[in-house]
């Protein structure tokens, strides 16, 4: 809200989260009267050429800019109303009664072909005639940040059901990126660069992974909907680090802990070097991947690409002659003919029904090809949890997601239980939850396709509530036990240090306890110990 100089423009960096006033407030490291005095002559004018929100809110170091003071404390505490109280805290969940409802379809549906503002496909829109058509996320909850840096992706907060989620959507337009023209410089000129859509850019595979980071710092679950055909590979790209920026993607992924979902909405499609940096096999402990039941896509090569590798003209002729009528004919024909010059007679025949053949024959090489990118081919193999319907995808990940985070929860209190010493080796997230099934299925009535509804999953949970806190504390009692075990048994100058640190340890405990406890204490071990 005011000048930032010097150390103080790194402390905003640092701080991650930068809300900039448009005017007056800029953040530089060198003020422009001394930078003119440096250079022997007034290029600058104001300091707002070196930081202002044309510089940092164009460059992603400022994630919102405000018109006056009142507008970006407003902002600031809209945002933190997204954020628990404290790291690892409850989310704050808000009621949504007469604003907007839960298991309500959502009415915004894009079409093939036509390119759309991907706000809509979250937030939903109004249409000419005033009618409101509902998108993914609560009505008025979306939140944009980073708006003015790298188009390319639309970065944000909003509320599902009332539950704060991070997003990331796909720019299915083409953006422009401006790099201004620096007056010190006078060969320099405004360069205006067009960034495709559907494709990552060194500067929105930046914005991607430091998305990322920026929710899961906030502990928000995140959903992405993605749309990319890959990175963008050309000279300057590679030249400006797109391959660094996008590894930095799947560092972030690797991090996260809360829920994140990758879902593929209708007619939008995922191909080559995106397809690695989103699959869920980075982090299959929190990462799900789902695709729209409409038209959605998913592969590392695209139909054509695959058609031409796989399916080549070779093959293709070689599925005309075993399909097609009049080339078999022929291909008899030419079997019987002996006189050379009839034979060539057939044989251009034959090249002449193949070239006819050849466009609707790479058509359908085509088509084929894409048969293996369907939703239904992609659940076969494995890679996506399922296919949801688009209409019907908003009711479903907000029951997915509250069964997500009780579940997480659990995992984590059953992951705490084996902090009790070296001993004992702490289960992998991914163990948590095979265990937390296992209880499941031991519920009578519970089968393995139960597991797989949410809604019954959340019901057993709040249900069996106290008799898993039991099994919590048995857990944690089991993890004591053994630790004490390994060290009392270990053997050697290793079970003498540890027997003895044992008893040092229980002797400092009893110390403090009241004459009662020390009675039932030692009580308890009498009983035990058979003494």
């Amino acid at each position: 809200l005011g000048r930032t100089v010097g150390i103080g423009a790194y402390l905003v960096r640092l701080g991650q989260r930068t809300i900039q006033k448009m005017t007056s407030s800029p953040i530089i490291l060198t003020g422009y009267q001394a930078l003119n005095k440096l250079m022997g002559v007034d290029v600058y004018s104001t300091n707002d050429q070196l930081g202002g929100p044309g510089i940092m809110y164009s460059n992603g170091i400022s994630h919102l800019a405000e018109r006056d003071h009142l507008s970006a404390v407003t902002s600031a505490v809209h945002w933190l109303s997204f954020v628990p109280s404290m790291r690892g805290g409850l989310l704050p969940i808000t009621d949504i009664t007469g604003v907007d409802e839960v298991e309500r379809p959502i009415c915004f549906m894009p079409k093939a072909g036509v390119p759309y503002d991907p706000r809509c496909l979250l937030a939903g829109q109004e249409d000419d005639n005033g009618n409101w058509h509902g998108g993914f996320f609560d009505r008025g909850s979306f939140t944009e940040t980073l708006a003015g840096w790298a188009k390319s992706v639309v970065v944000g907060r909003a509320r599902l059901g009332g539950i704060p989620m991070g997003v990331i959507a796909t720019e299915n337009r083409t953006a422009e990126a401006i790099k201004p023209a620096d007056p010190a410089d006078l060969r320099a000129c405004e360069a205006v660069i067009q960034e495709a859509g559907c494709v990552w850019f060194p500067n929105s595979a930046y914005k991607t992974a430091q998305a990322i980071n920026d929710f899961r710092t906030e502990d928000l679950p995140l959903i992405i909907f993605a749309n990319w055909r890959g990175f963008s590979g050309g000279q300057r790209d590679m030249f400006d680090e797109v391959l660094k920026y996008g590894s930095l993607i799947v560092d972030a992924f690797v991090k996260c802990q809360q829920p994140v979902f990758v879902y593929i909405p209708p007619h939008a499609e995922i191909r080559g070097g995106a397809w690695v940096v989103l699959d869920a096999s980075i982090n299959e402990s929190v990462m799900e991947m789902y695709a729209s039941a409409e038209h959605a896509r998913g592969g590392v090569l695209e139909a054509n690409g695959a058609a031409t590798v796989k399916y080549r003209l070779k093959d293709m002729l070689t599925t005309m002659h075993r399909l097609d009528e009049k080339l078999k004919a022929l291909d008899a024909e030419l079997e019987a003919r002996v006189c050379e010059s009839e034979r060539e007679e057939v044989m251009d025949a034959i090249k002449e029904r193949e070239q006819a053949l050849l466009p609707i024959y790479e058509q359908i090489s085509v088509q084929f090809c894409e048969l293996h990118d369907t939703p239904g081919r992609m659940k076969a193999v494995g890679v996506i949890e399922r296919a949801v319907e688009w209409k019907h995808a908003r009711t479903y990940f907000y029951w997915r997601l509250r069964r997500k985070l009780a579940e997480y929860d659990l995992r984590k209190k059953i992951i705490e239980t084996a902090q009790v010493g070296r001993g004992t080796t702490a289960l992998s997230p991914v163990e948590a939850s095979k265990l937390i099934k296992s209880w499941f299925l031991k519920t009578p009535g519970a089968k393995d396709a139960l597991w797989d509804d949410d809604k019954a999953v959340l019901s057993w949970m709040a249900q069996h509530q106290d008799d898993l806190e039991m099994k919590i504390v048995r857990l944690t009692r089991e993890n004591v036990v053994q630790e004490v075990f390994q060290v009392m048994t270990a053997g050697g100058e290793t079970a003498k240090v540890g027997t003895s640190g044992i008893v040092e340890g229980i002797s400092r405990a009893v110390s403090t306890m009241s004459a009662e406890e020390q009675a039932s204490f030692k009580e308890m071990i009498k009983s035990t110990l058979g003494l």
